[in-house]
């Protein structure tokens, strides 16, 4: 028992990704035919079943690394024998752990959710859900921007199959629109990260942060200029203006669970621009600008969405405008640039997440009873479960506006208490009041639509419209009221526990904010404790491999300090390269060596 424990720590980060990516690779091999014969498929129950264990296991994987992070240690795994920054590496702090709970605290009720029914009506629902977990895992848990790269693409693949899952004209061309933005911000990326290598010589975060003070000037703005460019890729992902027009429209089209399902999508966006400017460009002059510009996009974003929500025909691209317009106060809350701030921002994302998936489950519920009026804001003959379902949406009103005594409440109260020090207070204030006040009533003109103005249904026997009405079901579709309710009373304890989520935050917050430590524990250091890496870079230079030839190497004395125990024994560190290391060990009495790599001679 002990050897199992010990080998789930020592190989815990991994875990988070292996397990929806075996679980996907597994569901593929089960086979598809296609979506008309999925509902008697023998093979459909194990899809699911299998679907629904891996995820409820990943839920658990995830809240003991939430465990292990509040002890406040930063857990690095290394994907090959060598370290930071020569291989690449997994982090595990106490951000990454938050983000992976809340990644599975939204999917595995979506996922319950949609094995009802709704994965019937596409081919490789559940193997692209999972797909899309991998992604969405990685991202939160790589030290690596290359591999942010990779496991971004790896979830936008997902999402691009899951967009279209139901089939249908409007998802197939806005779908094409999804995949050109998308490509067009991947290309972004490339090029942005070219950039950073091309400077620094390094695209591991915690190295890349070490290194930008002592580049030249020229290669300093290069590199700049190269994460700039991620931060365009990011807002685009993240969906804030001026680059996330794409969302509103876009979701609307998806599926119930998709388009619930897709709510964390925005906050990979929002991981990233907080991950990326905390860990890797936080000099004091970037910092000023991207603040200031942070701010400037953040309440532009935030009123935007709102003033689109009010103006929105169909309930769906409310929700996406609404979505918008809480991204915007979040981002708000990063440009603050304090520990405070931070992690009321952080507490205001889950908000904004959880109550975006039910309001979409939401409009699948209203949809379903409408019948050929099904989101759209017109007069139409008042639903079967009238009452219940107007109940359920005056709550994820009062929670989405901010009204207290719900999530949405308290989060934009610790963001406004975070304005304190901030000398654009009095702009922020009024404008997330502000804010508030057009959502209720952007709110309330829905709902005066939706229920309060419906008319009586036909009660003429004779008249084709009450047969039409008789044909809506009277009850939700499978399972879509129990997971609203499931996500509202997680919400609900969400406030009955914000004192001890919010000790977390801030201590994930000043974790943050803590570049050292952060450094320290990616990296390693020689015995004169300086960090093993390349400095400056030379382009020029060409490391020897492990199955290089017999030339001299100045940096033998640095191989104990980057692979692991096992590796320096085994068959690929040759025997001549063993003495030079015990020669240049034996020489330690003497004046310390450089840790920086030194060019080899050919």
């Amino acid at each position: 028992m002990m050897t199992m424990l010990e080998f789930w720590q020592h190989h815990s980060p991994i875990f988070s990704i292996l397990i929806p990516a075996f679980t996907a690779f597994i569901l593929l091999l089960l086979g598809n035919p296609g979506s008309g014969s999925l509902a008697h498929d023998w093979r459909q129950p194990w899809r699911r079943g299998i679907s629904l264990v891996s995820m409820l296991l990943g839920l658990a994987t995830a809240i003991s690394y939430l465990q292990l992070a509040n002890t406040g240690q930063i857990t690095v795994y290394q994907l090959s024998e060598w370290t930071a920054p020569f291989g690449i590496v997994l982090v595990l702090d106490r951000l990454a752990a938050f983000m992976l709970v809340l990644t599975y605290a939204l999917a595995v009720p979506i996922m319950w959710f949609a094995s009802k029914e709704w994965d019937e009506r596409g081919r490789y629902f559940h193997a692209m859900c999972h797909f899309l977990l991998m992604g969405l895992c990685g991202a939160f848990l790589t030290g690596d921007l290359f591999n942010l790269f990779v496991f971004f693409e790896i979830l936008l693949m997902a999402s691009y199959v899951l967009l279209l899952h139901g089939q249908g004209k409007a998802r197939f061309q806005l779908g094409i629109h999804y995949v050109t933005i998308n490509l067009v911000a991947s290309a972004l990326f490339l090029i942005g990260l070219g950039m950073i290598y091309g400077s620094v010589g390094s695209l591991n975060m915690a190295d890349v942060h070490r290194l930008l003070p002592t580049l030249e000037a020229d290669q300093h703005q290069l590199a700049i200029a190269g994460g700039l460019l991620l931060f365009v890729v990011f807002g685009i992902k993240a969906a804030i203006l001026p680059v996330g027009f794409w969302l509103p429209k876009t979701y609307a089209v998806a599926t119930t669970p998709v388009a619930a399902l897709f709510t964390i999508m925005t906050k990979v966006g929002l991981y990233a621009i907080l991950r990326i400017n905390a860990n890797v460009f936080d000099d004091a002059i970037g910092r000023e600008i991207l603040a200031h510009l942070l701010l400037a996009i953040g309440l532009i974003t935030s009123v935007y969405g709102v003033i689109g929500a009010m103006g929105a025909e169909r309930l769906r691209r409310f929700v996406g405008f609404m979505i918008l317009s809480s991204v915007g106060t979040i981002v708000t809350a990063f440009s603050l640039w304090t520990e405070q701030a931070w992690s009321a921002a952080l507490y205001y994302l889950v908000h904004s997440t959880l109550i975006a998936g039910a309001f979409y489950l939401l409009c699948g519920w209203v949809t379903s009873q409408r019948g050929a009026y099904k989101d759209h804001f017109k007069t139409a003959p008042r639903i079967k479960q009238n009452t219940v379902v107007s109940i359920t949406y005056f709550i994820i009103a009062l929670m989405m506006a901010g009204l207290p005594p719900f999530s949405g409440f308290l989060g934009k109260v610790f963001i406004l208490q975070a304005t304190a020090s901030s000398p654009y207070q009095l702009l922020i204030i009024i404008t997330v009041l502000m804010v508030s006040l057009l959502s209720i009533i952007a709110f309330t003109r829905v709902g005066f639509v939706l229920f309060w103005r419906a008319t009586a249904p036909e009660d003429n026997p004779k008249e084709k419209a009450f047969a039409e009405y008789q044909q809506l079901p009277a009850i939700a579709p499978p399972r879509n009221d129990r997971t609203i309710y499931l996500l509202l009373a997680g919400l609900m304890l969400y406030v009955v526990f914000a004192p001890n989520v919010m000790r977390y935050l801030e201590q994930t917050a000043q974790q943050l904010q803590n570049q050292s430590l952060y450094i320290n524990q990616v990296l390693k250091k020689d015995e004169s404790d300086q960090v093993i890496s390349v400095q400056p870079y030379d382009p020029a230079y060409l490391p020897e491999t492990k199955y290089g030839g017999e030339s001299q190497d100045p940096n033998a004395h640095l191989i104990p300090h980057i692979i692991s125990d096992d590796t320096l024994k085994g068959e690929h560190i040759s025997d001549y390269k063993q003495r030079q290391i015990n020669q240049q060990e034996q020489r330690v009495a003497q004046p310390a060596h450089d840790a920086q790599l030194k060019p080899m001679e050919p």
